[in-house]
Order: C-alpha cells, then structure tokens, then sequence
C-alpha cells in the first residue's frame, strides 16, 4: 500500500507539504507524476512545481535519488519501507492544477501525488491534515472516507491512483448546501465570499441532475456528487471528475433572490453545472479507447474529442432547457451564441472537427492572437455538428428516435462496460439507428465548410438568420440591428485608446495594418473610445480613413477602408410552435 500525508505547510508561500510512505518497495523504485490531467489536454509539467524531494528508510536514513527525466525519479532502496519528503508549490488559481492562501487551498492529485512506477493499480491511502491556525478549516471531497465526519479532516483512500487523481480537494472556509437527486445526495460547496441565494440554487441544480439522471437511467453511476465552485470577481471555468466537478465562477453568475429573472449570466452558470454533469457519463465513463487507461507522462491523440466534448456542449444547453430552467427562447439564445462562436472565427474554413480534436494538444490548448483565423472548437462546432444528428435522426425516423437513443446505447455499450469507444463507433451507432450507412453525414467531420443546418432548423419551426455584430462584445442572439460598418478586430479599452485583442483575416483592420497588442489611438485624427465601431457610421461619406497606434514604443498609421460590417453573428426565431416541439419537447424514450 502507499500512504500521503498532505498538509498546507504555509499559505503566504503557497506551500504545501507532502510525506509518502511505500511499503515494500522495490530496490530501485521509480516515482512519477503526470504530465497533464484526464479532460484539459495539454502537457502542463506539474512536476515543475514539486520542490526538495527527499527520501528515506524505515530508519530514517538517506537514499539516493536520481532524476530520471522532468517528472521521473529513481531512487535506491535496501529496507522494508521507502519515505519521501517534498513540498508542492501552488499558486495556480484554476481547475486544473493547484492552489493556496490564507483564504483556502484547493488541488487536484495529479498536482500534488507523486505516482509509483508498477503500483499504480495498489491501494493508496490519504491524511489531509488541517493547517496550523487555520483548524477550523472543512475539507471537501469526493474521496472515500477512513476516519472523520462529513467536512473534516481526515484519512481517506482510492482502489488505484487514477482514483486517487479523479477527486479534486477544497479546504477552507465555505458555504454548504445539498439536495437529493434521485436518491443521490449532492453537495454544493461555494468558496470565496458570495451573495447567493442558495435556496435558488439547489433548486436549480436538483431539476438538471434528475433530467441528466433520468436521461441516461437510474441509477446514477455515482452514490455522491460534488460541486465545488471558487467564486471570484472575474472567474470562470470548470473541470469534470468521476463525482465531482471543480468550477470557478464571477460573483454576478449567482442568483440573489428567490423570484428575480434569469439572467444571462446565472444561466451560463448553470449550463456550465450542466456540461460537467453530463461528463459524469459522457468522458469518465464513456470515453476513447486510448484512455483506457490513460497514460499521463504524455500526449494522446484522438480525434474523437468532438464527441466528447462537443455533444456534451450541445446537451448543456438542451437539457437545461428539458429541467425547466430556460424557456425555449433562452434556449434559443444560447444555441445562438454556439452559432456565432463558431461564424466569427475563419478557422473554421481552416480546420475540420477531426483535426480540432487531434491537435487539442497544441492548436486549442495553446490558442494565441491568430486562433480565430486558423483553428475552430471541438467544443462549440462539436456543438453544432450533435445538432446535426440529432435533427437529422429526428427527421428521418419521424420522431421515434434522437441523438438521445445514440447517448444511451454508448452508455450501455461503453459506459457500463468500461469498454473505450473507436474512431467508428458513433458513426456505427447512428447507422444502426437510421438503418443505413451514415458515413455521408460522419463525412461533415473531415470538412472545413459550415454543416447544413439553416434548412434542418426551419424543418424544426426555427428560423436562422445572419447579421452583423451591433458592438464590441455582442455574443449573438438576440434580434437587435447590427453595425453598418466593420472593423474585424476585437479590442478592450485602455489607457487614450483601445487595445487590439485580435484580428480576423481580410478585414478593414487586417487591411489597415493593424496587429494583435498594437494601441489605437485615433481614427482620423479623433481619439477613439470602446465604442469605436458605432462611431464609424460618420465617416460614410468617405472611402478609408487614417487610424494610428502605438506598436510597443512606435507611432505607426495606416489607411483603413469602410466597408460593410460582415453578416456573422446568429440569431435564431421560434417561427412554428408545432414543429419545435417534435424537437424540443420530445424526449424519446
């Protein structure tokens, strides 16, 4: 058996320490830890921040230690037992890796537990021990319990180390609710200061746990679930585990009363809840067969991320909408918003959905200033492309079958038998359903060309239309006027100007010059504002004016053509009540 002990050492440094003992370890026993985590892929080195590791016998004498690689080391050994010492640095605020202050500590294992080589599959034993001053500290986690009570610090244990990694830990001071889903308890832990209304909340969330419960079947595969949110001033993000999910969400995302509106903002939480729910199924259990197991010392490829991620985006927004917690026009909406994501970038002529799932690893992992010219999501296309099947299920069976039927035979097939999926199952499955080849439709995976569905849509009762985008920041939807003019650029204000966040191919402002970084600061010799693009309506009469901006310490101008704002940002109307429905409200069973 292996056994941690982990503690906050010091939270003005960021420290934590960790002991580990191994019981009968091998001569030369090798210790590891992972390159990446299972759902963000891409290599993030935890092994940077493990600091002094030493190691010892059962008589506290010395060994050596020799590092192997950046994340590997072997060390000698001569006893019955094997002690190592080291402390981890954590100063990331996010999902995925680790983090300490004085306010609380949160870490994933795959940050902070080192890994022996050829006892992965042992049991692996835990002591999260409370800080000093700080014991009045709570632990959450979904680790199984050896000693203490719900909350408190304590012993606990995984059956492997791909466990041990798979329930991300909070500590500190922090806000509990829970609610039953059926039959399963669900604990909602909120961390840093807040306003919510919890009441509110824990309604919310039990309607879209028991709509995803009930749509792949009771009984859930999880006998608890967490969910763990940091809240921040600007804050946002969230990562899936086997019964749990880490998130990171902004103040203003959470509801303050009873009876006030959903707005925006709460209901990109709760879609958010409602992704990494759906992931309790679809990627920790439904998952490609070259994660079974996962190799974590580097890359692996798949192109099958689509399906992952992808129809797991598609099913936050629809099944938020089936819970009750957005009527059909915030569906809508948000089904807009995907739209346009995907429509503003030029990537998506660049790159097909196989290719975006390949390269997560360097290409959407790794996205810079050009990202949107270059690249598109697995996530948001993804999206599009479960839409896709999902309607042309619909419409080819008459309503008798869905995407959903797709999602439970994987779950039968794959899920509950542990068995990874292949780059041909879903496409296997659908043909099943519809009783032909689907590969014409599959085919829409290798393309770098917008999926047919503006005619899919209207067979649905929605009508899709294009316009252009009405100021810096507009997400899509909604059927507001869009700007006359264009600027292909996006920016934030800052300092005399605004700075240019960047640029799309082919647009006014690639043709003037103007680059990622670059200040603007006046458009025909007028200081320019955050609302830059609406003030271009009063130069109409003219064929390009002069804008200038600082590159780093440099003056520098260039004449920008006024030209037509492009048509790329969605909106989506309910135009038949009738046939939404056979969309919308029919789930098939």
């Amino acid at each position: 058996m292996i056994h941690y002990h982990i503690t906050a050492i010091d939270p003005v440094a960021h420290l934590f320490s960790v002991s580990m003992t191994i019981d009968s370890p091998q001569a030369q026993t090798e210790v590891w830890l992972p390159a990446w985590l299972p759902g963000s892929y891409m290599i993030r080195d935890f092994a940077k921040n493990l600091i002094g590791l030493q190691a010892y016998d059962q008589n506290k004498q010395p060994q050596s230690v020799t590092q192997l690689d950046k994340q590997r080391w072997l060390i000698d050994c001569d006893g019955s037992q094997l002690h190592l010492n080291y402390q981890v640095y954590a100063w990331d605020m996010s999902v995925r890796t680790a983090h300490l202050d004085q306010t609380h500590g949160f870490f994933n294992g795959s940050s902070v537990f080192l890994a022996v080589k050829g006892l992965e599959r042992s049991t692996h034993y835990v002591e999260i021990g409370a800080p000093q001053g700080l014991e009045h500290w709570q632990v959450a986690t979904t680790l199984p319990r050896v000693t203490g009570g719900d909350f408190e610090f304590g012993r606990f244990y995984a059956n492997d180390y791909e466990a041990l990694i798979d329930h991300p830990v909070e500590m500190g001071t922090f806000t509990v609710g829970t609610f039953e889903a059926c039959g399963v308890r669900h604990d909602v832990v909120l961390t840093g200061r807040h306003y919510c209304h919890m009441p509110r909340l824990l309604r919310d969330l039990k309607a879209i746990c028991e709509t995803e419960i009930q749509f792949f079947g009771t009984p859930a595969p999880f006998e608890r679930y967490v969910f763990m949110t940091h809240v921040a001033k600007n804050a946002g993000g969230g990562l899936e585990h086997r019964d749990s999910t880490a998130l990171h969400c902004s103040r203003n995302e959470l509801p303050t009363s009873d009876d006030e509106p959903m707005s925006d903002d709460y209901r990109n939480y709760l879609t958010l809840c409602c992704h990494e729910y759906f992931h309790s199924w679809n990627v920790k259990r439904i998952k490609p067969a070259v994660f079974t197991p996962f190799n974590l010392q580097s890359e692996t490829y798949t192109p099958q991320l689509w399906a992952y991620e992808g129809i797991t985006s598609y099913y936050e927004e629809l099944l938020t909408y089936r819970s009750g917690c957005v009527d059909k026009t915030g569906y809508l909406d948000l089904l807009a918003k995907t739209f346009t994501r995907v429509y503003r970038g030029a990537g998506r002529l660049q790159q097909s959905l196989n290719e975006s799932s390949f390269n997560a690893w360097t290409k959407f992992y790794k996205q810079d200033e050009n990202a949107i010219n270059a690249i598109v999501s697995y996530y948001t296309k993804g999206a599009l492309f479960a839409l896709f099947l999902d309607l042309t299920i619909r419409k080819e069976t008459d309503g008798k079958q869905s995407l959903d039927d797709v999602m439970r035979s994987l779950w039968q097939d794959y899920g509950v038998t542990g068995i990874g999926t292949d780059d041909d199952t879903h496409l296997n499955i659908v043909s099943e359903i519809l009783g032909r080849d689907a590969s014409p439709e599959f085919a829409w995976l290798d393309k770098a060309e917008d999926l047919p569905l503006e005619s899919l849509l209207a067979e649905f009762g929605v009508a899709m239309t294009l316009r252009a985008s009405n100021r810096n920041g507009d997400q899509g939807g909604g059927d507001s006027p869009g700007l006359i003019y264009g600027f292909g650029a996006r920016y934030r204000p800052e300092g005399l100007g605004v700075r240019i966040m960047n640029v799309a191919n082919g647009s006014p402002a690639h043709q003037c010059g103007l680059s990622h970084a670059d200040l603007l600061i006046a458009a025909d010799g007028l200081q320019v504002s955050s609302g830059f693009e609406q003030s271009l309506s009063v130069f109409k009469q003219k064929s390009s004016i002069t804008l200038h901006w600082f590159r780093d310490d440099v003056l520098m101008s260039g004449e920008m053509p006024i030209e037509s704002a492009k048509k790329d940002t969605i909106f989506l109307a309910l135009q038949d009540e009738s046939k939404i429905q056979q969309w919308l409200d029919s789930s098939v069973e």
